[in-house]
């Protein structure tokens, strides 16, 4: 189980400024742009907040209070995915990393005005709408393959995993997509390709040190 992490810093971004970034960038101006600033390079992704409000907005929103900086990558496994965002994996050999997430009761607005709030664990709803495959480069919700368990965790697929589709019933597994690689695919890649331990987990620490949002 997830366990609840410090309460974040609302400060970074007013609340109402935010929803005014979101609904610009998913109206006349496009989806955002998140730039990933790691120790390997800069990659940059379009966050589709336009047909994924929920997870897209929620994404937006961490990403906008700093929950990312200084996180690091803890699961690389190469033919696969990069796993990135939980909050353990500050300490970039914590045994426990890839179980943490948001603080619970945390709320966000999506670009039609939808205010979500976290559960108590941090978890957001599924949002099984759209049809968007785990392509290579998409970034895609993790979860605990229990009903609304994802919350800050997510992954860059680095080949087609289509088995992963929430739509696909080849599996159990559903992990619905919200962006998608627009530069610096050559980053991921080199991500995906250091040496990992036997846990997967990267023997030198990628970190993120910075993920920022612009339209």
């Amino acid at each position: 189980s997830k366990s609840i992490v410090p309460t974040l810093n609302s400060n970074l971004t007013p609340p109402r400024q935010l929803q005014r970034q979101i609904a610009t960038m998913a109206s006349g101006s496009g989806n955002p742009t998140a730039t990933f600033n790691t120790s390997e390079g800069t990659f940059t992704a379009e966050i589709y907040v336009d047909t994924m409000p929920i997870t897209g907005s929620n994404f937006v929103d961490l990403a906008n209070s700093g929950f990312y900086n200084g996180l690091t990558f803890h699961r690389v496994i190469p033919n696969f995915m990069l796993q990135f965002g939980c909050p353990k994996s500050k300490n970039p050999k914590a045994r426990d990393a890839g179980t943490g997430g948001p603080a619970g009761g945390g709320s966000y607005t999506t670009p039609s005005g939808q205010t979500v709030t976290r559960d108590r664990g941090g978890n957001i709803p599924d949002e099984f709408t759209q049809r968007i495959s785990n392509e290579p480069g998409t970034l895609s919700m993790a979860n605990t393959g229990q009903p609304n368990s994802g919350g800050s965790q997510f992954f860059v697929n680095t080949v087609h995993n289509n088995f992963l589709d929430w739509f696909d019933q080849s599996t159990p597994s559903q992990h619905p997509v919200f962006g998608k690689v627009t530069s610096g695919m050559d980053v991921v890649m080199k991500i995906s390709g250091c040496r990992t331990d036997g846990n997967d987990n990267p023997i030198t620490p990628v970190v993120m040190n910075s993920v920022t949002i612009s339209s």
